[in-house]
């Protein structure tokens, strides 16, 4: 394997100069080989990094030159690989997931979700950077997960558990026109979900706001919860159940946006734009008190990120 060596050199009056080169190398990850000797895994991206970190060291009176290198053996590069090891950084965060699971039942619902904000971000800061994953990500992830889905449930009794079913192939045709309902006080899966069916599979939908998934009539096509027509299958959730549902999972776009949905509703592997859009979403369900006006401007924001996404995959 191979490595992007970056090295640099600053003379010792530019303080300034060598504290923005030591927050560049941060920031991006590097391992430190010795004092002036960071590295990244070999790419492309690397490669760009690195060289406007040399630039910086240059601009600020000093010498900045990037190579490419690797180990002499196995050994040597395990040994290299290990220098990006992230456990300490992970460790520290599985302490604070584990402190704030202790605490949970003392905390109302919003405080609790306003603690486990910094540890999602910190988590996807540390994963971002996190070149060789291993155990250590996996049982962070994990753990993070789980304390999400107390807080869910906490939060959300009637959010729907996953059952294992297939999937049959729909045709949109008969399903136009038809009522659609859903929980009330809707959050990420479900405003996503009902702009889905409006935008892709019936345009004409009603959707009703349910105060308890008991009171979806026999003839409405109910959503996102125990029980209801569509809900999570598996490892998808409501949305991804629709795209699979009417043969929509192959529209790159809408794909991504099912990852962002699936990240802000059940958690999973982050998704770098998932807190801005998340950030949002909760000022929109904060500003609206009624249901079918949130809609109204949560759909807005779906369509703006569809058509990034769209750019993006053409």
């Amino acid at each position: 394997m191979r490595f992007i060596a970056l090295f640099v050199s600053l003379p010792t009056k530019a303080s300034t100069g060598r504290m923005r080169v030591w927050r560049s190398v941060k920031a991006l990850g590097c391992a430190t080989l010795r004092d002036g000797v960071y590295l990244l895994p070999d790419s492309a991206d690397s490669a760009t990094a690195l060289d406007e970190v040399a630039a910086q060291s240059v601009e600020a009176g000093g010498s900045g030159e990037v190579y490419r290198l690797s180990g002499c053996d196995e050994a040597q590069e395990a040994a290299l690989r290990a220098l990006f090891d992230r456990g300490e950084e992970y460790a520290g965060i599985v302490e604070e997931i584990k402190g704030l699971g202790r605490s949970l039942a003392s905390l109302d619902g919003a405080a609790a979700a306003r603690k486990l904000q910094p540890l999602v971000r910190r988590f996807e800061q540390v994963a971002r950077i996190d070149f060789f994953p291993g155990e250590a990500q996996r049982q962070t992830l994990s753990l993070l997960d789980d304390l999400r889905d107390a807080l869910t449930r906490r939060l959300s009794p009637d959010e729907p558990t996953p059952r294992q079913a297939d999937i049959p192939r729909l045709e949109r045709a008969d399903y136009r026109g038809r009522v659609w309902a859903t929980r009330a006080r809707p959050w990420v899966d479900r405003l996503a979900s009902a702009w889905l069916i409006r935008r892709f599979i019936d345009p004409k939908a009603r959707i009703v706001w349910l105060t308890s998934p008991a009171d979806c009539k026999a003839d409405w096509l109910g959503f996102d919860f125990d029980g209801a027509t569509f809900s999570h299958v598996g490892t998808k959730v409501t949305f991804e159940t629709l795209l699979a549902s009417f043969g929509l999972e192959d529209d790159r776009a809408l794909t991504r946006l099912g990852e962002v949905v699936h990240c802000l509703d059940v958690g999973g592997l982050p998704v770098p734009e998932a807190p801005g859009i998340e950030q949002l979403l909760a000022g929109l369900r904060a500003s609206e008190s009624d249901d079918d006006a949130l809609l109204v401007r949560a759909c807005e924001v779906f369509d703006w990120l569809l058509k990034s996404y769209e750019e993006k995959t053409t």
